[in-house]
């Protein structure tokens, strides 16, 4: 067989704990990523070597992420990484039985079977862990598939929208937030840099929660999403390390409820691209305008605290006519559409055992 052939044969799967990786493995992994983020993000700023390894090594009380990669003559072929909650976390109940994970092969190395080798790994790893089902999110056509071949389901289809600052109607902006402020005039409007405040934490985490749980997420199979003070203060942190900013505007209602809230992201890296995170609205407080009046407040906000930026992106599911109506009219416009397939672990085993 040819040489790829032969390198192929002779490749084993093998875990890595990036706290204690050395830099060799930092040297190949980081060559490797740059290979994946021009064919997949090419558009993206790419985020610095330290920045990832510190996500990476960071520790994290209530998702369990394992790496494993399968490498030769210093080259990095082939990796693989999976998440499962922790029994720490308070979606364990709920959420223990899924596997979310992602792989990627080197272009010169597909169609050969690299990809395949995986799955045993991937079994043993589900089983140990106790996850019946896996899910896997798919970007790029080869992903799509092998995934396909795999006879994994689609379960949710997403869309990333990107919105030029340059193109910006602003009057409309502003008009939207004078409009959301007349239509609720004894609600109160609030913006935080870099988080929102410790006092603030624990109601926060509870709204949060509740708006999260609204989201549409098609025949996605997951379980109860519960934010907690710890998670935000554990993320704060992380964000910190990683140069991370995060600005949240909120609305407050005269009882003291938060019933609206969005946020983005903002990294001194990032290149002039700002990413919107999460936007929700309390179903009781709906057919206000909040969240046009929210979207537009951050939009202005960021315009003045980070005049340099040029796109922001955002996510969201096909089915979120109300949210992607927004947008739209914001300005929005598509970039991406991303694919959240998902698999049992006994039609994986099924799979397996024809090859």
């Amino acid at each position: 067989c040819d040489y790829r052939g032969s390198v192929i044969s002779e490749l084993v799967p093998v875990k890595v704990d990036p706290a204690t990786a050395d830099r060799d493995f930092w040297k190949r992994f980081h060559e490797f990523r740059r290979i994946r983020h021009a064919e997949l993000w090419p558009d993206d700023p790419l985020r610095p070597d330290e920045v990832i390894e510190i996500h990476m090594s960071h520790p994290d009380s209530f998702d369990q992420r394992e790496y494993f990669e399968m490498s030769r003559d210093g080259k990095m072929i082939s990796w693989l990484s999976t998440e499962t909650v922790t029994p720490n976390n308070p979606e364990y109940e709920t959420n223990k039985h899924l596997c979310w994970a992602e792989a990627y092969v080197r272009p010169e190395y597909r169609r050969k079977g690299v990809g395949s080798r995986w799955l045993g790994l991937l079994t043993d790893n589900m089983g140990e862990h106790g996850c019946t089902v896996v899910g896997v999110t798919a970007v790029h056509e080869e992903g799509h598939a092998f995934l396909r071949w795999l006879g994994a389901e689609i379960k949710l289809e997403e869309l990333e929208s990107r919105l030029d600052l340059s193109a910006v109607d602003w009057d409309l902006m502003e008009r939207w937030v004078r409009e959301g402020q007349e239509r609720s005039p004894q609600t109160r409007l609030e913006i935080y840099d870099g988080g929102v405040p410790e006092e603030l934490i624990e109601d926060f985490a509870v709204q949060r929660s509740t708006m999260l749980n609204t989201m549409p997420f098609d025949d996605l199979e997951i379980g109860k999403i519960i934010v907690t003070p710890e998670r935000i203060r554990q993320w704060l942190e992380k964000a910190r390390l990683m140069g991370v900013v995060e600005h949240n505007v909120l609305t407050r209602e005269p009882d003291g409820t938060i019933s609206g809230m969005t946020d983005v992201e903002w990294a001194p890296y990032g290149q002039g691209l700002i990413q919107q995170q999460f936007t929700g609205v309390l179903p009781s407080a709906r057919g206000r305008g909040i969240g046009k009046w929210i979207k537009a407040a951050m939009l202005l906000h960021v315009r003045k605290l980070h005049p340099d930026t040029k796109w922001i992106s955002t996510e969201n599911a096909n089915s979120n006519a109300p949210m992607l109506k927004i947008n739209r009219a914001m300005g929005f416009k598509p970039y991406r559409r991303t694919v959240e397939y998902q698999m049992s672990r006994e039609k994986l085993e099924a799979k397996l055992r024809t090859l």
